[in-house]
């Protein structure tokens, strides 16, 4: 472990404790605010030590023997034996009508190649770290925010092949270890299911926004949480999504937005049409607005929110070096 992640992990260590001690204080004054703290601020640790627990669990990746196929890397691009990556940024329109994204094409030679990883190494509510403090602890050459598992509990979540969470509530996305990735519903079937069929990963944000290469009806009136806080995800906004463009052929799309002259964002369609230029014929929104990162070779590549700042995220998706 290198003396940045120790400090990071001991700097979690740390944070649990003082908020630990502020919750215990506001409990005790009682009322709706300690109910808020609880339920969107302070960390609940269900595993403190993700690496350990996916180990004992046997989880094993496709990725190679970097000492017998060395990586290239430019500004802009990455090629191993385990993975292509290629970054690219498009700017449209003009004015406060300007939309800037950001386009990750991956081609993978191992669907187990793409990973994921929780904020802190631990898994529960309220956990968080910028999606670059989290790649960077897991030595990601690139990585996207993925779906704030930690501001919900329901859904299901799969993550590096082990099963998290088994509360199925909404439309999810599945990739598999064949290398397929398919749009599901969590109500119709158990995390334990789709482990048994081959399932590497799932998300749980959406909605799908393409369907068979179309775009699909409705996106604009979907709510992710009904049940809680600013649950709209409408409008022109900030956005992550993932396209499919075949077997082991992904296209990772961050759309940066409420920065009128740089980027406006867009609406749940204009993502859709986004990936449907791409060539994707299946995509899937993440969680977006200030989460809405990517990450490549150690820098941030896009502009969160036109102020070259993350906001704490509980989980990302990503490809190590």
């Amino acid at each position: 472990m290198t003396p940045e992640k120790n400090t990071h992990r001991k700097g979690g260590r740390v944070r649990r404790a003082v908020l630990a001690g502020a919750l215990a204080l506001t409990l005790s004054a009682g009322g709706a605010t300690a109910w808020a703290l609880d339920r969107f601020v302070f960390e609940h640790v269900e595993i403190s030590d993700v690496a350990a627990y996916e180990a004992s669990r046997g989880v094993t990746s496709g990725t190679a023997d970097t000492a017998v196929a060395a990586a290239e890397t430019t500004d802009s691009s990455y090629t191993s034996a385990d993975s292509n990556i290629n970054i690219s940024t498009v700017v449209t329109g003009s004015g406060d009508s300007t939309v800037t994204y950001y386009v990750a094409d991956v081609v993978l030679s191992d669907a187990t190649v793409l990973q994921s990883a929780f904020a802190d190494n631990s898994f529960g509510g309220n956990i968080t770290e910028t999606t670059s403090a989290t790649a960077a602890d897991h030595d990601a050459v690139f990585a996207i925010n993925g779906d704030y598992y930690g501001f919900r509990d329901t859904g299901i979540v799969i993550r590096n092949g082990v099963v998290y969470r088994d509360e199925g509530a909404r439309q999810g996305l599945a990739f598999y270890r064949d290398g397929t990735v398919e749009v599901y519903d969590e109500t119709s079937t158990t995390a334990a299911q789709l482990v048994a069929d081959g399932v590497w990963n799932t998300l749980s944000f959406g909605p799908a926004v393409l369907e068979d290469s179309q775009v699909v009806d409705g996106i604009e009136d979907v709510e992710v949480d009904a049940n809680v806080g600013n649950h709209s995800i409408q409008g022109e906004q900030p956005r992550t999504a993932v396209g499919v463009l075949g077997t082991n052929h992904l296209a990772f799309v961050v759309v940066d937005g409420r920065s009128p002259g740089y980027s406006a964002g867009v609406t749940m369609t204009g993502l859709a049409e986004i990936l449907q230029g791409l060539g994707a014929t299946t995509a899937y929104n993440l969680d977006g607005g200030g989460s809405s990162t990517m990450y490549f070779n150690g820098q941030l590549v896009n502009n969160p929110l036109g102020q070259n700042k993350e906001r704490g995220t509980s989980d990302i998706l990503y490809i190590g070096q």
